[in-house]
């Protein structure tokens, strides 16, 4: 690690007040231009500390599993955030105005975990240990700018890790289907914004099987002492790039026969 105990409890700091008071910082990648993935992972954790006090843990997403994205960050892995009690949303919610910041949805396969997952898991274990699949809104929202305006510097993956995987809200289908009787390859979503098709996109998007996702994650959580708990929501990664939310927008998910999912944004 790069950064002192005092720098990421600082850096840890800024965000939670971001979050709190709907206003951006700026890069933390501009102020520590030395800092590692480490350190992001832990400026998330020094969150979750603080966060558990009141909050429960729900669960855990996935992010930067497709090519397309890694590539555009010049990375090679995944990246990975906390879900907490008060993300989640059930279908057909309505987000008030001014909840979030900057919000962006995208469209995904959860798993609800019925069993433990830690370290070296195989594709059998999660499967084994996943009570159900549903369908999933990722609502995103970033409380470090995307863009520094002074030198034109973007986020980076540090960024993003420390801003708990610009992990913002769930939102979960009533539908409930056993992971083990479905090729999650080929289960996919048109996804419409205010009735519009925007965006289509297909499990294999995600690390060509949305198990592979879970399979990376309890392996990743392993090495930072951490483990996949029973009864904990996955959100395995998005299929579809990310789709801009201001004020008015509705989301509406259809996933054929596994289900669907919306969102409203007032």
């Amino acid at each position: 690690m790069a950064l002192s105990d005092t720098q990421v409890a600082e850096a840890a700091e800024a965000l939670l007040t971001a979050e709190a008071t709907r206003e951006q910082i700026g890069l933390l990648s501009r102020r520590y231009p030395n800092m590692t993935l480490d350190d992001a992972y832990a400026i998330q954790t020094a969150q979750m500390t603080r966060k558990t006090r009141d909050h429960a843990i729900l669960g855990w997403k996935i992010g930067l599993t497709s090519k397309v994205m890694q590539d555009a960050l010049g990375i090679t892995t995944p990246d990975s955030g906390v879900l907490y009690d008060y993300m989640r949303h059930d279908t057909g919610a309505v987000i008030p105005r001014g909840h979030f910041i900057a919000p962006r949805v995208e469209a995904e396969i959860a798993f609800v975990m019925k069993a433990p997952l830690e370290g070296d898991v195989t594709r059998e274990d999660v499967l084994a240990a996943t009570e159900y699949v549903t369908p999933a809104l990722e609502i995103l929202d970033t409380r470090i700018v995307r863009k520094d305006e002074e030198t034109g510097q973007t986020r980076v993956i540090v960024d993003t890790v420390s801003d708990n995987a610009a992990n913002a809200g769930i939102v979960l289908g009533a539908e409930r289907h056993d992971p083990g009787a479905l090729d999650l390859r080929w289960v996919g979503s048109i996804v419409k914004h205010n009735g519009d098709v925007v965006a289509t996109g297909l499990g294999a998007g995600v690390l060509d099987d949305p198990v592979t996702g879970l399979v990376w994650l309890a392996r990743r959580m392993a090495t930072y002492g951490q483990r996949i708990e029973a009864g904990q929501v996955i959100l395995s990664g998005s299929f579809i790039g990310p789709i801009e939310c201001p004020s008015g927008s509705r989301i509406d998910a259809d996933y054929g026969a596994f289900g669907s999912v919306s969102l409203t944004f007032d």
